[in-house]
């Protein structure tokens, strides 16, 4: 096979007094990086805490230049079917589509114009979030921009039947730092999504910091939410595989 291979998993955990040094949920993912330059990311991810439980599968297939295509969307909550759906970004028209299914909304088609540039789909699970800072310009040092993405989803653990939905949010990139993790010690990049406006879904999100590998990877390593939320990530393990390697590759 001519594709490289990134996965690994990364562990949820909360800092409430109730939940504090257990596990309150995880995610599994993996990147095809392909040799024209596209890359499929899946992702499979459980949220135990807060109530109802919700589980979610992800297929996010994005071009050569990091454009969208395709997300593919099918969600759990409470171990009920919630619902299904598929994004895709159509270029030439400059327009996303969705087909959606679930119990509460019916069969459901949308069409809605990009109108104007985008920086991504926002997928939910965290890699999928750490994987959005690559548009950031570090030509620029440490700078804060907003950020313009289309997400399946507006709630903040994305527990709603997937619908077009626009979300302009904050990106900082704040530096670099050396983290050390389960999975190993990696050179990272420090960046920090910010909610200034009128917030995700009618709520302001509280502030995401992210520790993401300083590589074309871009894999979160680290992660940090307070506020009502109080959640913590870390990477606790990791692989990556291609043609050219020998072995799987880790953190050091």
């Amino acid at each position: 096979m001519q594709h490289r291979t990134v996965s690994g998993k990364i562990s949820y955990t909360s800092v409430k007094p109730e939940w504090e040094g257990r596990e309150r949920g995880r995610e599994w993912f993996a990147f095809t990086h392909h040799g024209d330059g596209s890359t499929i990311m899946r992702a499979r991810c459980e949220i135990e805490e807060p109530e109802p439980t919700v589980l979610r599968d992800i297929i996010y297939h994005l071009d050569a230049e990091r454009r969208p295509r395709d997300l593919h969307v099918h969600l759990t909550l409470g171990d009920a079917f919630l619902g299904s759906g598929w994004l895709h970004a159509d270029w030439d028209n400059q327009v996303i589509e969705c087909e959606s299914f679930g119990p509460s909304i019916g069969r459901l088609s949308q069409r809605m114009p990009m109108g104007g540039a985008i920086d991504g789909f926002g997928t939910h699970p965290v890699v999928g979030d750490g994987f959005l800072t690559q548009c950031m310009d570090l030509a620029k040092g440490p700078h804060r921009r907003m950020i313009r993405v289309f997400v399946p989803s507006p709630d903040h653990r994305g527990a709603t039947p997937p619908l077009i939905s626009e979300v302009n949010i904050g990106m900082e990139y704040v530096g670099e730092e050396e983290v050390t993790v389960a999975a190993g010690t990696f050179a990272c990049r420090h960046y920090r999504y910010y909610d200034d406006g009128p917030g995700m879904g009618g709520t302001q999100h509280p502030d995401f910091d992210m520790w993401i590998t300083a590589d074309a990877d871009s894999l979160l390593v680290k992660g940090s939410i307070d506020g009502y939320m109080m959640n913590r990530y870390e990477l606790v393990e990791l692989d990556r595989f291609g043609p050219d390697d020998a072995a799987p590759q880790t953190g050091s």
